[in-house]
């Protein structure tokens, strides 16, 4: 069965990227598929000092939840990124999560995920859309690199507070059909 894992990069439990990411993963349940969330605001992630002991085809040399998290990435066939957009770019949660995936640098971890497929979900203050520009090009190219196949995004903008994604069906909508396209 094709697994599906939601990470939520926010701060805000059942937040506006947390509410996009569960019903991307309720679209993937209703087609099938395996599903998981992660809350990157319960975990305890230090931040990359470039030691390159990964590099080297060994396990990272933080001990952190890190380490918890690689397991689950490397046998996800999908993985959802969730973040909103702080200043621009996204969360430092978020950041500091992929900035470990330095991990899968090296030949031997690199096979562990190439050729996974990853979606964005990305809500946000503004309505300009080319707010969003510089965090979509962000996960981009950092899929790029990986060898990920970009299989989808869900931009929401003009939600601030708590819910304000639920008065925007529209959205919620897009969210889940991206979810059961994940099956095909």
């Amino acid at each position: 069965m094709k697994r599906v894992l939601g990470i939520v990069g926010s701060p805000r439990k059942n937040g506006n990227t947390h509410v996009l990411v569960s019903k991307i993963l309720e679209g993937a349940k209703k087609a099938g598929l395996s599903t998981e969330c992660v809350f990157l605001r319960n975990l305890s992630i230090k931040e990359c000092d470039g030691c390159h002991v990964c590099w080297q085809g060994k396990e990272c040399s933080k001990k952190d939840d890190m380490n918890l998290i690689y397991p689950k990435l490397i046998e996800s066939d999908v993985i959802v990124f969730g973040t909103p957009v702080y200043w621009y770019a996204p969360t430092a949660l978020m950041k500091g999560f992929i900035d470990r995936f330095v991990y899968f640098n090296c030949p031997e971890n690199r096979e562990k995920i190439r050729g996974k497929s990853a979606v964005i979900a990305i809500p946000f203050e503004e309505t300009n859309p080319e707010t969003t520009a510089s965090t979509e090009h962000f996960f981009e190219k950092c899929f790029q690199y990986l060898e990920l196949k970009f299989a989808g995004k869900i931009i929401a903008p003009g939600v601030t507070k708590i819910g304000d994604i639920l008065k925007h069906q529209k959205y919620l909508d897009e969210a889940f059909e991206i979810g059961k396209q994940l099956a095909w």
